[in-house]
């Protein structure tokens, strides 16, 4: 199936779960900016996947990562973001949402596990009371350290920032050397009286 196929509207979203569910499958449910995708990313995904059977992703809409993150962000628009991360084996489908939190989202698609990253404590990742008053299990997964959108674009900023000049051009350092010469040969070597150095 190609990548753009397994990006759907949340209706779809829901059906596909409780097809999925149905089947007798084990629907597992994340969310995020996803901005530049990393290995970090990679890493948590197959994760969240290896707890069940059937991974649902949902995505901050471009509007809504603006609002988390600030100007500048995303870098990645929301469709190319979905896309990229529908290609990965571990994703079976994802979706964009407008919402700042995935509640509704998550009331919607009733996971059966409800998974976040791991700077997010259980007690406050949002959708878990809901999905823990349906039988379902909430899971924090640790992040891969150093690995992150933010440091990431730290990196190519300063990769792409322009570097002082440490040394001076070939002509340049020639000339300063002859320069050097010639006061050097002056002193040396002084003009006769009575002439000049025209």
């Amino acid at each position: 199936m190609r990548a753009a196929h397994k990006v759907k509207s949340l209706a779809a979203a829901v059906r596909a779960a409780r097809k999925a569910q149905g089947a007798g499958r084990r629907v597992v449910f994340t969310n995020g900016c996803f901005d530049l995708l990393h290995r970090g990313h990679v890493r948590y995904l197959e994760q969240a996947r290896g707890l069940g059977d059937f991974l649902v992703v949902a995505v901050n809409s471009d509007a809504s990562v603006r609002r988390l993150k600030g100007p500048g962000r995303p870098v990645v628009p929301a469709v190319e973001r979905a896309e990229v991360l529908a290609a990965l084996a571990a994703v079976d489908l994802v979706l964009i949402f407008d919402d700042l939190e995935p509640g509704r989202i998550i009331r919607a698609v009733r996971p059966d596990l409800l998974v976040k990253g791991g700077d997010w404590p259980v007690d406050q990742i949002v959708g878990a009371d809901f999905v823990r008053s349906t039988g379902g299990v909430v899971r924090s997964l640790p992040y891969l350290p150093g690995a992150s959108t933010t440091e990431l674009i730290r990196r190519l900023a300063s990769a792409l920032s322009p570097r002082p000049r440490k040394c001076i051009s070939t002509a340049k350092r020639l000339s300063a050397v002859s320069a050097q010469a010639g006061a050097k040969l002056a002193k040396k070597s002084p003009m006769p009286k009575g002439t000049t150095g025209g």
